[in-house]
């Protein structure tokens, strides 16, 4: 038999109970009045259990509120969640239970509420947004009604700015290495290539002949001064063969060549 030596009041609407023991239960304001739970009140070592596996529930589904309040959640992330707030495991089951009662927790609607942010707010293709679903404990079947609403042309058109930017970002490439990179970025971030290959068919990046011959003279001379020590031929075919890797065309590759050797006449 233990005493309550005193409730005070906690965050939220919760409360705790201080025991004769030094224990102290943290329970909600509906468990408190259900409960009749007063200062002095004397308890049995059963009904402290009861007062726990009670106050398990209630605190754990008024987080589980809280936690909801701000955004939609998985049923994985509300079970990931209760069980670091330390809330019993046969509770955490019944909560979800409750919640999906309550229409506030479906992973269906949440898998469309998902794909309908990040197509909006990111720059994901639909298999990294599936990779995130799956993450977030998502059956296949939810995950794919979701992502029926990340329709073709939506892709496109964010595969398109995507591209765009990082086009931006390869400036300093070769074009042909500049539209691979992209390529690749693209496949990176989740998009097909059927979605690739309307986006950069759309876009129809040309290339800057001006901005093209600065770039092989920066790259040419970098590889050139790396190679110093080399014997003159050897030299020579290691800056080609490293232009090559880098997909400049070989007419571009040969006039800096031309360059150079005039350079070296002087």
């Amino acid at each position: 038999m233990e005493t309550i030596t005193k409730i005070t009041k906690d965050k939220g609407q919760f409360y705790l109970i201080w025991l004769s023991s030094g224990e102290k239960l943290r329970v909600s304001e509906d468990t408190l009045v259900r409960q009749r739970l007063l200062k002095g009140q004397e308890v049995t070592t059963a009904e402290i259990e009861q007062i726990k596996k009670s106050g398990s529930y209630d605190v754990g589904l008024q987080m589980s509120l809280n936690y909801l309040s701000y955004q939609l959640r998985s049923k994985k992330e509300i079970l990931d969640y209760l069980k670091e707030k330390e809330i019993l495991p046969e509770d955490r089951k019944t909560i979800v239970i409750r919640l999906e009662e309550m229409n506030l927790l479906d992973d269906k609607i949440f898998s469309e509420s998902y794909v309908r942010t990040l197509m909006r707010t990111s720059d994901k293709g639909p298999k990294m947004i599936e990779q995130q679903l799956k993450r977030k404990g998502l059956n296949d079947e939810d995950i794919q009604h979701g992502l029926t609403f990340y329709t073709m042309d939506d892709q496109v058109e964010v595969a398109k700015a995507t591209a765009e930017k990082a086009m931006r970002r390869y400036r300093t490439k070769s074009f042909k290495e500049a539209v691979q990179k992209v390529q690749m970025h693209l496949m990176q971030k989740g998009f097909n290539r059927e979605v690739i290959d309307l986006a950069l068919d759309e876009l129809s990046f040309e290339k800057d002949e001006e901005q093209e011959l600065d770039v092989i003279k920066k790259e040419g001379d970098k590889l050139w001064e790396k190679h110093r020590k080399l014997d003159p031929y050897k030299r020579l075919m290691k800056v080609k063969q490293g232009l090559f890797q880098k997909r400049f065309d070989s007419d571009l590759i040969q006039q800096y060549f031309d360059e150079k050797e005039l350079e070296d006449e002087e």
